[in-house]
Order: C-alpha cells, then structure tokens, then sequence
C-alpha cells in the first residue's frame, strides 16, 4: 500500500490453491460495471509497487479453489438464499501473477459473468468469456507497455489521472486504438481535497478532449469497500 508493498514474482502452479487477500459482497465501483452487485475476489501481491497505490493486499492466506468458490456461492445468495449476483471481479493486486486459469473456468461454468483487472504486464491463458479491464502503470516516468498477447482481449483501458503525480496527467497510446478498446479516465484518490479536486478536473478535461469516458470511484463515496 502506497508503494510498501514487495514486489512480488510471478506464482507458477494448477491454480488448487491460490494467495487470497478477501472475498467480499459489494458494488463495483468503477469502468464498466459500475454500479452492478459483484462478488470481488481479492488476489494478494503484486509485481509493482506503485506509490499512490490505496489497496492492502499483502496480508494473504491461501485457500483451495473449493473454499474460494464455496465463499463466492455464498456470498452471491440473498437473504432468500437465491442467487442475486452474477458478476465477479478478480482483482489484486495483480490477479495475472497467479494460476487463474481454473478459478476462471470454474466460475463461467457456474454462469458467473468475470471480470478481471490487470496492470496488463504479466499475461496467461484464460478461457473465453472474460472481460478484462488493463490499468496501465508508470515506473521512472515512463508507461509499462502491455503485453502483445493480452491486448486483443482487453475489454476496456482505465487510466488514472494526476495533475501532480508524474507520468499520470495524461493518456499515452498503449494499444487501444489499434483495437478499439475503450478508454476509461479516473481521477487519482491522493488523500487531499485540494489534490483530489484537481484531479477529477483534469480527468474530466482528458474526457471531453478524446471522447473518453469517466470513471468514478463510487465505493468511497458510499462508504462500502
């Protein structure tokens, strides 16, 4: 969290039993599915440590993928024990430096729609049917670039916006209009209003200007994780 997190090597394996931070019932906050009841399953460590990071994902534990999917079936139960949610979001950290494959398929098999967000430089085999939202990230002032094989599966690109963390006030091309990816801008949580207020201004300018869309981080204005 905010760049003290070790940056953590890519995890090899089946995918039985995979590093989980927490699984939990909430609103999906952000790009596309904003707004929309979501199991998220929050994968631990990540290959960056990126200093505005605002996530806590180091203290993990592993389950087995049973235990994983016994939570989500729960989870996604209403108080009628009928399934009300449908959306699942892998998210990290970096969901793509564990062994997803089969969590993956377990859950489309279960008619779960998925969703998985990724930093977009580490890459593996998924099944069809995933949606992927790609979070670019800067080190040294420069933007990592996305890998080759994940890019014609990118659902979606969400770029954070700063006005005064360097390297993020503006969009660079990473792939999207070669394949007519959707560009989503947020505004950078910085933790202070002056900065904040900032933020969202430029991010809103960066949308109008390309015909980008905004995404908001709901969840912090509603007080829910």
């Amino acid at each position: 969290m905010f760049g003290d997190n070790l940056k953590r090597p890519v995890v090899k394996g089946n995918g039985q039993f995979l590093s989980i931070k927490s699984i939990f019932k909430t609103l999906q906050a952000e790009g596309p599915y904003c707004g929309v009841p979501a199991i998220f399953i929050r994968l631990g460590g990540c290959n960056l440590a990126c200093s505005f990071c605002d996530t806590e994902f180091e203290d993990y534990l592993e389950k087995s993928l049973e235990e994983i999917i016994g939570q989500v079936e729960y989870l996604s139960k209403n108080s009628n024990k009928i399934r009300s949610i449908f959306l699942v979001v892998i998210t990290g950290g970096e969901p793509l430096r564990q062994p997803i494959y089969r969590l993956c398929e377990k859950l489309l098999q279960l008619n779960y729609k998925v969703q998985i967000e990724t930093n977009g430089t580490l890459y593996q085999d998924l099944p069809d049917g995933i949606d992927i939202i790609c979070s670019p990230k800067v080190t040294n002032l420069k933007y990592h670039n996305i890998r080759e094989e994940l890019l014609p599966k990118i659902t979606a690109f969400k770029y954070i916006i700063s006005e005064h963390v360097a390297g993020y006030n503006k969009v660079p091309e990473l792939g999207q209009s070669l394949y007519s990816i959707p560009v989503f801008v947020q505004a950078m949580d910085e933790y202070d209003g002056k900065r904040n207020s900032a933020n969202k201004k430029l991010a809103v300018s960066i949308a109008l200007e390309n015909n980008y869309r905004l995404s908001y981080q709901i969840h912090k204005e509603l007080g829910i994780e």
